[in-house]
């Protein structure tokens, strides 16, 4: 008897900003959601479902998001597509390729947006302090993190973590958070405003105790709406 053919799921990791438990300081952290059924029953694992067929990837991608986690990404970018067939700790279960994407969240009043409400099964983790994953959405999150850090050094890919305007310093944070280093002041402004992707807006932050720090916001993109590679920008 032939095997059964391969389902079709899509999965996403998705990244917002938030405090950090042990440093205070502001770090990455994506929502898992925990298993209630076999196989990996009780482990993490990320968002996602089986695709539909009259649905388009994208939008399947969002569908999962909003229903298992509430959330709405400000940016989704296709990444991969995972289908090992050792993906299953079960030899005989039926054999899923996912197509994976990655997605950001901006922060709301400074933290990462609220989960479902009450729901024990779907928590935020520190993307860098992550409990054992449920199938290879281990090797899934350290692509999807590469990704993320490979493209902050060189696109405006912050902007889906921050408002329209902000300071220098915040712009700072939030490229020190997902880099996961320390920058210097200096160089990251000297660097930001060679690039030509920011402009001042004329204003300045209020409420502070010293000199008010200018506001910014990001320059229009040169670009298309979406790109090659199912890119879509904030």
């Amino acid at each position: 008897m032939p095997a059964p053919a391969p389902v079709l799921a899509v999965s996403t990791v998705i990244f917002s900003l938030r405090p950090s438990d042990t440093t205070g300081r502001m770090a990455l952290h994506i929502p898992l959601v925990r298993r209630i059924r076999e196989p990996f029953q009780g482990s993490w694992a990320l968002p996602g479902g089986p695709l539909e067929c009259d649905e388009d990837l994208s939008d399947a991608a969002r569908r999962h998001l909003l229903d298992t986690t509430a959330l709405s990404p400000t940016y989704l970018e296709q990444l991969y597509a995972f289908g090992a067939p050792s993906r299953s700790s079960d030899p005989a279960a039926v054999r899923v390729v996912s197509i994976v994407y990655w997605a950001l969240v901006a922060q709301v009043s400074g933290h990462a947006p609220a989960l479902v409400d009450g729901d024990p099964n779907v928590c935020w983790f520190d993307a860098d302090d992550l409990p054992d994953l449920a199938f290879d959405h281990r090797t899934i999150v350290d692509y999807a993190l590469w990704r993320l850090r490979t493209k902050m050094e060189y696109s405006r890919i912050a902007h889906a973590f921050i408002g329209d305007v902000f300071t220098l310093a915040q712009l700072r944070e939030v490229h020190e958070a997902v880099l996961g280093r320390d920058l210097d002041p200096a160089n990251f402004r000297r660097m930001i405003e060679a690039s030509d992707s920011v402009v001042p807006t004329g204003e300045v932050l209020t409420g502070t105790k010293h000199r008010p720090p200018k506001l910014y916001r990001y320059s229009p993109p040169e670009r298309s709406p979406l790109s090659e590679n199912n890119e879509i920008p904030v």
